[in-house]
C-alpha cells in the first residue's frame, strides 16, 4: 500500500547535544558522555536517545498534533511498579518450555491449558475492540477475550483516567493505548512494567512502519469498526520475528546496535565507498551483517533512529526474499516521520552472503538509480583491499570473553551512550542453550529494570545467585552489565569493571564506528 514520500526537511531529528570531542588521555575511560569508549570522534549516526526515552512520546505528540490528533495524552506514561516476589526459579523452569515452543501456532486452541500457559502474550486490537494481532492462537477465537480487553480501557477511561497495569494470581496485564490502537501484554514474567511498555512499544512502531499513521488514523476516521487485519495480512511473520528479538536481543533492550567488529581502516574504506555511490535522493546507506551494522552513511543533519534502524534490522532478518533479486519496498520509518513512506532498495553483495545493503530513498521512481548506486559502490568495493578484510571478518563476526582476559567474567554488554552503539562477546558454552540465553537476557532485563526505576533509579547493582553473580553500572557516558561465576566476589567484580572498560577503550576502533560519514 502505498502512501505519502517521507519528507526530510520536516523531519530532522537532531542529537540532544554536541558531543564532547575531547578524549581522556588515558586508557581508564572518561564517565563524562562523549569520552567514554566507544564515543564518536565527529557526530553521532543516531538520535540521542536515553533508555525508555521513547515512553515519554514527545516527539510522537508533536507530530500527531501536526496531524490534528490532539486527543492522544501528553503526559509520561508512568507505571506501577511492585517489587518483585520470589519468582525467578519457577521462571527459569518455564523457559526451556518456551524455547521449544517458540514458532507460532495460529491454531493452537485458546482455550486449551497450553495456550494459557504461554509465559507471554501480545495482543493488538483497534479501539472498537475488534482483534487484529494475537501472538498466540487465532484472532477470530479471540474476539470476547479482547472484548474484555477493551471493555477494561473504556471504564476507566469513562472516569477521566487511563488504565495502565493489572497485577494479580502472578499475572502483570500491561495496556498501551496510542489512538487509534490498544496493545496488551498479558506476562508472567518478571519483567517491569517500564519493560513490557517498551515491548509494547517496539509493536506498535512496527504497526506504523506497514502503513504509516496518517493513513492508520485515516482508515480508522471513516470506520471505526474496520478490520485491519485485511490490510495487514501476510505480515504477521514481522511481529512474530520481532517479538522473539524482544526477548533475545540486547540491542533492543539497550536501545543500541551493534556493530561488525572490523578494523577501523577496512570499515572507512566501505564507508567512503557508500558516500561516493551517493544520489540526491538517498538519505540513509546501511551495510549490514546479519543482525551487525557494518556501517551507515546518512545525508547531512538526518539523524537514524535506533528504533527505525531496528525495524530495518527485522524487516531484513525475517524474509528470505531479499536473497533472490533487488527489492524495493515502501517502509514508513516511524521515528524519523509517522506520516510517509520511504522507499527501500534491499539487496545482498552476493547470493551467498551476510551483507546486506539498504539504500533508503525519497523517492518511490528511484528503483533504477538506486540499483546503480549499489552498483557503482560494489565496483568502487571490489578495486579496493577492504573488501576481502570485510569477507575475513564474516568467518568470525564476534569474539569470545576469553580475548577480555578476566578469568571469572562470563559475558557482558556494553553500551556508548553518545554513539548509541554496544558491544558483547559471543555466549560462552553455558549459555549455549536458547533457554540458558533467554534466561540471562532476563537477568539483564531485570538490572535494567533497577537502573531505569521510574522513580527510584540506581546508579549500580549488584546481585548474586547459585548460577551467576551480575553487576550492572550506568553513568552518563556508558551502562555496562557484567556476568561473573557464582564463586566470584563484589570486590572482584569492581576491579574487573576497569580492567573490561580499558579492553573496550583499546578494541575501540575496531568494534565501534567511531567516524561517521555523511553525504
Amino acid at each position: 500500500m502505498e502512501g505519502p514520500a517521507a519528507s526530510c526537511e520536516k523531519a530532522t531529528l537532531a542529537p540532544g547535544g554536541r558531543l564532547r570531542t575531547d578524549r581522556a588521555d588515558s586508557p581508564t575511560p572518561g564517565l563524562v558522555e562523549g569520552t567514554e569508549p566507544g564515543a564518536g570522534q565527529k557526530s553521532a549516526m543516531f538520535v540521542h536517545a536515553q533508555s525508555f526515552e521513547d515512553l515519554t512520546a514527545e516527539d510522537e505528540d508533536r507530530r500527531e498534533a501536526e496531524l490534528d490528533q490532539s486527543g492522544e495524552c501528553a503526559e509520561d506514561l508512568k507505571v506501577l511498579v511492585g517489587e518483585k516476589s520470589a519468582e525467578e526459579e519457577e521462571e527459569e523452569q518455564q523457559h526451556n518450555n518456551d524455547a521449544t515452543s517458540e514458532s507460532r501456532t495460529k491454531e493452537e486452541d485458546v482455550s486449551g491449558e497450553a495456550w494459557r500457559s504461554h509465559r507471554k502474550h501480545v495482543f493488538v486490537l483497534s479501539e472498537a475492540g475488534k482483534p487484529i494481532y494475537s501472538r498466540y492462537g487465532t484472532e477470530e477465537a479471540l474476539s470476547s477475550t479482547t472484548g474484555v480487553m477493551m471493555a477494561l480501557v473504556s471504564f476507566v477511561e469513562a472516569e477521566k483516567n487511563i488504565i495502565r497495569s493489572i497485577q494479580a494470581d502472578g499475572c502483570k496485564v500491561v495496556f498501551l493505548s496510542k489512538t487509534p490502537l490498544v496493545l496488551v501484554c498479558v506476562s508472567r514474567t518478571s519483567q517491569t512494567d517500564k519493560e513490557l511498555l517498551r515491548e509494547l512499544q517496539y509493536i506498535y512502531y512496527q504497526i506504523v512502519s506497514l502503513l504509516t499513521l496518517t493513513q492508520l488514523n485515516h482508515i480508522f476516521q471513516h470506520k471505526q469498526n474496520f478490520d485491519l487485519r485485511r490490510l495487514l495480512s501476510g505480515s504477521e511473520y514481522l511481529t512474530d520475528n520481532l517479538l522473539r528479538r524482544l526477548d533475545r536481543d540486547p540491542g533492543l533492550l539497550l536501545s543500541a546496535v551493534t556493530c561488525l567488529p572490523l578494523a577501523s581502516s577496512a570499515r572507512d574504506v566501505v564507508s567512503s565507498g557508500l558516500q561516493a555511490a551517493k544520489s540526491e535522493s538517498l538519505v540513509f546507506s546501511i551495510l549490514l551483517a546479519g543482525d551487525r551494522l557494518v556501517t551507515l552513511v546518512r545525508k547531512k543533519d538526518q539523524f537514524l533512529h535506533h528504533i527505525d534502524l531496528h525495524l530495518v534490522f527485522n524487516l531484513v532478518g525475517s524474509s528470505s526474499s531479499f536473497r533472490e533479486g533487488e527489492g524495493w519496498t515502501p517502509i514508513c520509518l516511524p521515528k524519523f516521520n509517522t506520516a510517509g513512506f520511504f522507499h527501500a532498495h534491499i539487496s545482498y553483495l552476493e547470493p551467498a552472503s551476510q551483507l546486506c545493503l539498504i539504500l533508503v530513498s525519497t523517492d518511490r521512481e528511484d528503483f533504477f538509480n538506486m540499483s546503480n548506486c549499489k552498483q557503482r559502490f560494489l565496483e568502487r568495493l571490489s578495486k579496493r583491499t577492504a573488501y576481502p578484510a570485510l569477507k575475513e571478518a564474516l568467518k568470525c563476526p564476534g569474539y569470545s570473553v576469553a580475548q577480555v582476559g578476566i578469568p571469572e567474567l562470563r559475558h557482558f554488554l556494553y553500551k556508548s551512550k553518545s554513539s548509541g552503539l554496544y558491544t558483547s562477546p559471543e555466549f560462552p558454552d553455558v549459555y549455549q542453550s536458547d533457554g540458558e540465553q533467554e534466561r540471562l537476557m532476563g537477568l539483564y532485563q531485570r538490572l535494567h529494570g533497577s537502573l531505569h526505576h521510574p522513580t527510584r533509579p540506581l546508579r549500580s547493582f549488584y546481585r548474586c545467585g547459585e548460577t551467576e553473580n551480575l553487576l550492572a553500572w550506568v553513568t552518563s557516558g556508558f551502562e555496562l552489565y557484567l556476568c561473573f561465576s557464582p564463586l566470584g566476589t563484589k570486590a572482584m567484580a569492581v576491579s574487573a569493571v576497569n580492567k573490561l572498560l580499558k579492553w573496550i577503550r583499546k578494541e575501540e576502533d575496531r568494534l565501534f564506528i567511531l567516524s561517521p560519514l555523511t553525504y
